[in-house]
This record gives structure tokens, C-alpha cells and sequence, in this order.
């Protein structure tokens, strides 16, 4: 390998970006290659199901041009460009009929969002949101229209429901759930978001799934697994992200459920690391901006300096559904303990404890909302 080679980060998400900021933060010429699909603007992903409260078109979510981040950054960035291949063992990436050249190649290119193979004539009308390109269309889709059916009550569902209530658009959740944000919060928590984006007019129909979807009119029409009907101009599906892992996979970097790296961002692979929404950092698939930003952190010092591993602090979740603000912290998957509740209305505080008295998680919705940072010092980081 030669050293004239750059570093190459594929994708230009929040995860790209910030790594690439990083990295400047350590060396301000070290030679950047930043390779994307889409449009190359910065913006942030979770500013996204904010839009309508804020008065946003998706213009004004942009914070800046790929021209504007390429100065900014001093960096090369090719966009509208697709990667069909990587080659490890020349230190290459593949974009069709081309091979760009890489020292250290970091894959940041998100995940994909998981599509329903549903019935019917009217999937046209059916929008998923995955980045600013994707919210741009969805905008431009739904002028002059009010009634949105979202399919999924997650963490994104949610979010969308309260964002597009506070737009003036009538919007209906379909989930085969019986609660909302299910392995993320306990069923107190998940109860008070409900009823208060039930009381901001958010139709619910849980414990069913969308059967099918035909045109009618101007817009379509759900037919449920329950029976019922509901009438929509468009349809958001909000049902989870998948990893993107097909690239890496064929590459012969080794791949689970998402792109398999150590707690230094390290694949299987020589040179090759993975960030963010793709990537399985020891075990965990951490879909959030926290995690996000400390392996950006981490991976720029490994890049230009000395090999770091990610140290992750306690990182709560904000859930933006401001009739209800949220905080949520889970405690993991294999602790032992159990919830200790205190709850006014829609006001929920609920402390995961172990035996030994320890908080090893959190659900805050409501007025104790606040009390997210106090909570955070006492849980132990995620997996140390």
C-alpha cells in the first residue's frame, strides 16, 4: 500500500459527517474521500420527525450543501454515487467501472428500512422516511392533503404521529403491538405516550396489521387483519431498519445482524471498519445519536493516531413526542431485577433496580422528564 491513498467513508449521513469532523479535530490535511448515494446535504436524521412542529420544509432541515461540506471539511465528495463491491485485499472500493483506491476504508452507509410485501394497488401512496431525500418526496406528497396512516408504533411511528397532530394532519397508528414502543418501554410509560397522543387526536389500532392497500380516489384505503377500514391520502411505514449489510457480507467481512466490529470499530477485514446504523459494535446494533457520536470520537483517533477503542457513557434515549416528553434508558437485556413505579396521569417514573438496589434503567415520560440527566449518573455504562 502506498500512503497517498485516502481515507474513504462511504455514506454522508450523521454518522459520516461527524466522523469526518473528527478526524479534521486530528489532522487537517490527511487526504478524505466521502462517497454517497444521495445528495451529499448535511443534516441531522432525528431533526426529521420534527418538521411540521418546527414550521420546517425539508430545505430548512438541510444544514448545509455538499458543496458548503466539502469546503468545510477540505475533503473530496462524490455524490449520487453507488459502491456495487469492495475489494479487501487491493484496498479497493467499487463503483462500477471504477476502483477508488483506500489506506482505511470506514463504511457508514446506515441501514435500510424494512419494507411490508403488502396487498393491493396503492403502494405508490406508501412513503418510508429514511433520510432527507426521502422526507423531501413525502412533503411534496402530502400538500394540500391531511390524513396519513402510519404503519408501526415505535419509536419513529410515535414520533411522527405527534409531529404531524402538531401539522393539523389527521393521523391514524397501525401496529400488531398491543402497547407503543414495545422492548423500549415498560407498559406504564408506554401507556402515558398513548394517552396523550391519543388526547392530541391520534387514532390507534393496535394488535392488527395492514392487509392490504388499494387506490381510492385520491388516496386508498387500509383494509386491517381486524376487519375495519380506514380511509388515508398517505401512508408512512415505520416498521424498523435493517443493517445494511449485503456489500460488506459479499466482501467476505463478516456480518450478523449487523456489520460485526470490535469496541475499535474494527471488521474482520484489514482497514475496514464500520459506524453507525450498520454497523454491530460487540454485540449491539445501537440505532442512536449518543453511541453514535462517541464511536466517531473513537474511530478518527484510531484512523490518524493511535488505535482507540469506544468507551460508551450511560446514553438515554429522547423520544420527541412533546405532548408527552420521554426519556427512556433500558436497562439490558439479561438483567435481573424489576420496575419500581411511581405514576400521577401521564406522569411516569419507573427505575429498573437490581437486588442489590442498583438502577440499571429508566423510563421518565411526563413532568419527571427532567430528571433524565440526574437518572443517567446512576446507571452504570452500557456494557463496560
Amino acid at each position: 500500500m502506498t500512503t497517498e491513498a485516502p481515507i474513504v467513508i462511504v455514506g454522508t449521513g450523521l454518522s459520516g459527517y461527524s466522523l469526518a469532523r473528527e478526524i479534521r479535530k486530528q489532522d487537517k490535511d490527511i487526504a478524505i474521500v466521502m462517497v454517497t448515494a444521495d445528495d451529499g446535504f448535511s443534516y441531522s436524521k432525528p431533526m426529521l420527525s420534527t418538521g411540521f412542529t418546527k414550521g420546517k420544509e425539508a430545505e430548512e432541515l438541510a444544514q448545509a450543501s455538499a458543496d458548503a461540506m466539502t469546503e468545510q471539511l477540505n475533503l473530496e465528495l462524490r455524490t449520487f454515487t453507488t459502491v456495487t463491491g469492495i475489494d479487501t485485499t487491493a484496498h479497493e472500493l467499487v463503483l462500477g467501472d471504477e476502483r477508488l483506491r483506500y489506506s482505511k476504508l470506514v463504511l457508514a452507509w446506515g441501514a435500510d428500512v424494512i419494507r411490508l410485501n403488502i396487498e393491493g394497488d396503492g403502494q405508490e401512496f406508501v412513503h418510508s422516511i429514511n433520510d432527507l431525500m426521502d422526507y423531501r418526496a413525502f412533503r411534496e406528497a402530502l400538500a394540500g392533503k391531511k390524513r396519513v396512516a402510519i404503519m408501526g408504533a415505535g419509536l419513529i411511528g410515535c414520533e411522527f404521529a405527534n409531529d404531524l397532530r402538531n401539522g393539523g394532519v389527521e393521523v391514524d397508528v397501525i401496529a400488531p403491538s398491543d402497547t407503543l414502543m414495545p422492548g423500549l418501554l415498560p407498559s406504564p410509560a408506554a401507556e402515558a405516550v398513548k394517552a396523550e397522543l391519543t388526547e392530541l387526536g391520534v387514532g390507534f389500532h393496535l394488535e392488527t396489521v395492514v392487509d392490504r392497500i388499494d387506490r381510492a380516489g385520491d388516496g386508498v384505503r387500509l383494509a386491517l387483519a381486524n376487519g375495519e377500514t380506514l380511509e388515508a391520502d398517505l401512508v408512512i411505514s415505520a416498521v424498523g431498519l435493517r443493517p445494511r449489510t449485503s456489500l460488506a457480507e459479499a466482501a467476505g467481512i463478516a456480518t450478523n445482524r449487523g456489520i460485526v466490529v470490535n469496541r475499535a470499530l474494527e471488521t474482520s477485514a484489514a482497514d475496514v471498519y464500520a459506524l453507525g446504523d450498520c454497523a454491530e459494535v460487540d454485540g449491539h446494533v445501537l440505532l442512536y445519536v449518543l453511541p453514535l457520536m462517541a464511536c466517531s470520537r473513537a474511530l478518527a483517533k484510531t484512523l490518524v493516531s493511535e488505535r482507540t477503542e469506544v468507551a460508551y457513557g450511560t446514553m438515554p434515549v429522547m423520544i420527541k413526542t412533546p405532548c408527552c416528553p420521554t426519556a427512556v434508558c433500558p436497562p439490558p437485556s439479561d438483567a435481573a431485577g424489576a420496575w419500581e413505579l411511581e405514576q400521577e396521569g401521564s406522569d411516569v417514573r419507573a427505575l429498573f433496580k437490581g437486588a442489590d438496589g442498583v438502577v440499571l434503567g429508566f423510563a421518565v415520560t411526563g413532568r419527571f422528564a427532567v430528571e433524565k440527566q440526574a437518572l443517567s449518573k446512576e446507571v452504570p455504562p452500557i456494557h463496560d
